[in-house]
């Protein structure tokens, strides 16, 4: 349910028909970096801080879920100093993270994606943050770290053939992902359009919304923006 009555007059967002889930894809930090001619590093640690005030943000306008792509599986194969440098971020978000959720209200934290090849030190303070915030039942806030869209559903498919099924509906798919399975509405930043292996099975009826703006730029009102045309087009789900 939505923080702040049915309509905040200062954008427009109407919150009787918000989203419930929406996925993000944080896209742009290298680039960001490069036109400062900063290192990428110092994009990723921009983007960072964006995360938070954005995670913070789907927590007030009271949005069932959102979830934040961060490191997929194939972003592995970039140099080894970026990838050291988006781990420590991560560690360093890790151990600030149950102060900072705190702050931000009731939110869940969740982290979906791969295990195999993130650090012990790593998975544990993730599990600790899901752990510190189980209780809670305001925005379910899921961060994207190892993933990939494909892995996501195959994984789901050898779970179902493990447990011994042999007829494997939608339905059993869809219980077995990692997020709910209806993701509303898609935001990416940076200009690119297409999904990167993101969410593939939840996004069958999302819609997408594109902006040029690159992540470490992203506001809020960026935010208002992509929901306010969410809220504007007519969604059929296959029908006429």
């Amino acid at each position: 349910m939505a923080l702040f009555g049915k309509k905040n007059n200062d954008n427009n967002v109407q919150f009787e028909i918000l989203p419930k889930n929406i996925g993000i894809i944080m896209d742009g930090n290298g680039r960001w970096a490069k036109k400062r001619a900063l290192p990428r590093s110092a994009g990723h640690k921009a983007g960072a801080e964006v995360f938070r005030t954005i995670s913070k943000e789907c927590g007030r306008l009271g949005l069932e879920s959102a979830t934040f792509y961060a490191f997929s599986t194939e972003n592995w194969k970039r140099p080894k100093e970026e990838v050291d440098a988006i781990m420590r971020l991560f560690k360093d978000y890790l151990l600030e993270a149950k102060s900072d959720i705190t702050a931000a209200g009731d939110m869940k934290m969740k982290f979906i994606g791969e295990r195999d090849g993130m650090s012990k030190e790593l998975l544990e303070l993730m599990d600790e943050a899901e752990e510190d915030t189980s209780e809670h039942c305001g925005t379910t806030i899921y961060l994207a770290v190892n993933y990939g869209g494909r892995l996501e559903i195959c994984d789901a498919v050898n779970k179902l053939i493990a447990e011994g099924k042999t007829n494997i509906t939608e339905k059993d798919i869809s219980d077995n992902i990692f997020t709910p399975p209806e993701c509303d509405l898609i935001i990416r930043p940076s200009g690119e359009q297409r999904l990167s292996n993101f969410m593939l099975w939840q996004v069958s009826y999302a819609e997408m919304w594109f902006t040029d703006k690159l992540w470490p730029d992203f506001k809020p009102t960026d935010l208002h923006k992509a929901i306010i045309d969410f809220q504007n087009r007519g969604r059929r789900f296959g029908g006429v």
